[in-house]
């Protein structure tokens, strides 16, 4: 039987090991090349968030830009009904920061989550003194989750998910996640299969309880016909038809590019926003988009009038929007072997959604979606040039109807997880 210190302080010299070997590299990335401010003295707990005066407290941590605006409405209800309470809020990426200062201005304090050594933890929870530990899906660090069960009433995992990935990990390393299963009191998870695979990697099945996805609790701006118009205009957006493709990876691009430089040959009216996951990848988009024969314009430098037959989206915060304008929306990450994306934002607005074979991410709400009928996969040249033909005009809108009442359907995932952490925080 292995000694519980030994593992966390070799655990802790793994991390230190790791730290030192990429910090500077991050260092020379983000903050000197980019500028970013990378939060190093929260993250080395040399400055801490000053404490709230309030009878009862919670600390929430989310990774980054996704698991934050899942969280929106669950914060915003949560301080509704509790506004007594403090809220405090940390995030681990720099994306995350900056949404959370955007959408989580509800929160009594926003901070980086302090890297993950014994001492840093140490110094948050004896500063904030939190009731309880909130974690979004799957944030289980160890030093974070053992000073969480001794210094808390408790640890609740919230929109838990298991990966096929993370369940061979937790399989294969069942004498280590055995360890850290046990500091959380209570798993709300967003599906029977989490629930099983929780079950099945050691976890009593009586702490786990299926409360739906909390990403599904989205309220996405509503924007009306008239700024529609307006920001069409300011698109410099021909008039025809728009597909978004939202979020796309290295390796898609080019197989839509060609698909669409196909369909345009059929359909001349057909157009393409594309909005690639990370911004540093706009410079080779935009030479596809040329190689492919495509005009191609970015957001930031088109002028109204211009024609184009791609824009690159290269803004923070407008992809929503995005989808608003647009006729039907292709999900990044799932033409290759990354995942996919939320497909719910679009869903959010009515819109048709295609996505490709590789949807392990969100695999529960693709199969919710394609069963719907509000779905479609594409899995190879052909289907992408029909997706961007935009045939069957009835049926398209009617994928789009079926779009929002699927994600109607998905709802009450807050109103589970809040009874759960009012309960845990009345002890």
């Amino acid at each position: 039987m292995y000694s519980r210190v030994p593992v966390y302080f070799l655990y802790s010299f793994v991390f230190s090991l790791a730290l030192i070997l990429l910090l500077p590299v991050y260092f020379i990335k983000l903050r000197v090349l980019k500028g970013e401010r990378l939060g190093l003295a929260q993250r080395l707990a040399l400055s801490l968030p000053e404490p709230v005066g309030a009878a009862k407290s919670l600390w929430i941590h989310a990774v980054s830009v996704g698991e934050v605006l899942s969280l929106q409405k669950l914060v915003r209800e949560l301080k509704a009904r509790h506004p007594e309470w403090a809220v405090y809020f940390s995030v681990l990426t720099i994306a995350g920061m900056r949404i959370a200062r955007e959408k989580m201005k509800v929160c009594d304090r926003i901070f980086y989550v302090p890297f993950d050594f014994g001492w840093t933890v140490r110094r948050y929870f004896q500063a904030l003194k939190p009731e309880l530990l909130v974690l979004a899906e799957s944030e289980l660090w160890p030093n974070l989750l053992r000073h969480g069960r001794r210094r808390t009433e408790g640890v609740l995992v919230i929109n838990g998910r298991v990966s096929d990935h993370s369940f061979r990990r937790y399989r294969r390393l069942a004498f280590l996640t055995g360890r850290l299963f046990s500091a959380v009191t209570r798993f709300l998870v967003q599906t029977e299969q989490d629930q099983e695979r929780l079950s099945r990697a050691g976890v009593d099945r009586a702490r786990i309880e299926v409360a739906g996805n909390l990403k599904c609790e989205i309220t996405p701006p509503v924007f009306s016909v008239e700024s529609l118009r307006e920001f069409r205009k300011k698109l410099s957006a021909p008039a025809g038809k728009i597909l978004v493709a939202g979020s796309t990876r290295q390796g898609e691009e080019e197989q839509l590019l060609r698909a669409f430089a196909e369909a345009r040959r059929e359909r001349k009216d057909a157009f393409l926003i594309i909005a690639p996951r990370h911004m540093e990848r706009i410079p080779e988009v935009e030479k596809a988009c040329r190689l492919a024969g495509l005009s191609v314009r970015k957001r930031t430098e088109v002028r109204e009038g211009e024609a184009w037959d791609v824009l690159l989206l290269d803004t923070i915060g407008e992809l929503a929007r995005v989808y608003a304008l647009g006729d039907a929306a292709f999900i990044g990450g799932s033409l290759v072997p990354w995942g996919g994306h939320n497909l719910l934002e679009p869903a959010a607005y009515g819109k048709p959604i295609f996505f490709g074979t590789y949807m392990s991410n969100f695999a529960y709400l693709a199969q919710k979606f394609l069963h719907s009928g509000a779905a479609r996969r594409v899995s190879g040249p052909e289907d992408l040039k029909a997706m961007f033909l935009f045939r069957d005009a009835a049926g398209l809108e009617k994928m789009g109807q079926l779009a929002r009442r699927t994600l109607d359907s998905l709802q009450g995932a807050t109103d589970k997880t809040l009874r759960v952490i009012e309960s845990l925080m009345a002890g």
